[in-house]
């Protein structure tokens, strides 16, 4: 049998951008797995001056799936890690099916999504479109966290107000009575309930990205009988194996590569 030390360092290639894709890097970097761990972790550029994480990072997109599966035969990926976003549903097929192509063992990342506590008004809905047509029957001041990216679907509101949160400024069409406050989490609970009193807000639009760091606007919220349109998750791609954190992918990681 080879030795595993003989073989060098496995490669891990981390689809990242998350805290969990930061806090898995930290547990591989150096990691005593083998004959050692390279980690690379990709961004996909989409925030100016992103978080970096510890080890090998590459911003930009890959070309899809066909240039996924060319960069990691050409770098001589073993594993594949998708710690995106849980709305990056476009970049999370790729992965499915680059992993699939490239014959390379795929974990997604995913941290469990926000349950509901007595008190809270929360109104499901399957996309931003079907949040912006629930907004007009439940407030006229709206706290939007839903990213910059999809301020275009709620442009049409022009009765409604809107303070929209962000890391980078918007771009393109958004709704015309708003108000931008860029900012990056986390954010403290004390700091979400004088936002939410200081702007009068009536009703939060959040995807459900289970994030600790953005919770607090939820309880308060919750505290302050605000109703919250919450957009929930796309599917995960069927079959592709899922750990709810950076512990648990490392384990996974330590027994695939050990």
């Amino acid at each position: 049998m080879t030795d595993p030390a003989v073989l060098g360092p496995r490669h891990v290639l981390i689809l990242g951008g998350t805290a969990e894709a930061r806090e898995l890097a930290d547990g591989l970097v150096g990691a005593d797995v083998g004959g050692g761990v390279r980690v690379t972790s990709s961004l996909a550029g989409r925030v100016a001056a992103p978080r970096l994480p510890v080890g090998e990072v590459r911003v930009g997109g890959f070309g899809g799936s066909e240039g996924l599966v060319c960069w990691m035969r050409e770098h001589a990926v073993d594993v594949l890690v998708d710690a995106t976003h849980p709305f990056a549903e476009a970049m999370s097929a790729n992965a499915a099916r680059a992993a699939a192509a490239a014959g390379v063992p795929l974990l997604a990342l995913r941290r469990p999504g926000w349950a509901p506590q007595t008190g809270d008004v929360w109104h499901r809905v399957a996309s931003l479109d079907e949040a912006a047509d629930a907004l007009p029957a439940l407030g006229r001041r709206v706290f939007l966290t839903t990213g910059r990216m999809g301020l275009a679907r709620f442009a049409h509101l022009t009765d409604l107000w809107f303070l929209v949160r962000s890391v980078d400024a918007p771009e393109g069409p958004r709704p015309p009575r708003m108000e931008t406050l860029l900012d990056r989490g986390p954010f403290t609970l004390d700091g979400e309930r004088a936002l939410l009193a200081a702007h009068r807000i009536d009703v939060l639009v959040t995807k459900d990205s289970g994030a600790a760091a953005t919770a607090p606007k939820l309880t308060a919220a919750r505290e302050a009988g605000v109703p919250v349109v919450l957009v929930t998750r796309p599917p995960a791609p069927v079959g592709v194996e899922t750990v709810p954190g950076p512990a648990e992918a490392v384990a996974w990681l330590r027994e695939r590569l050990g």
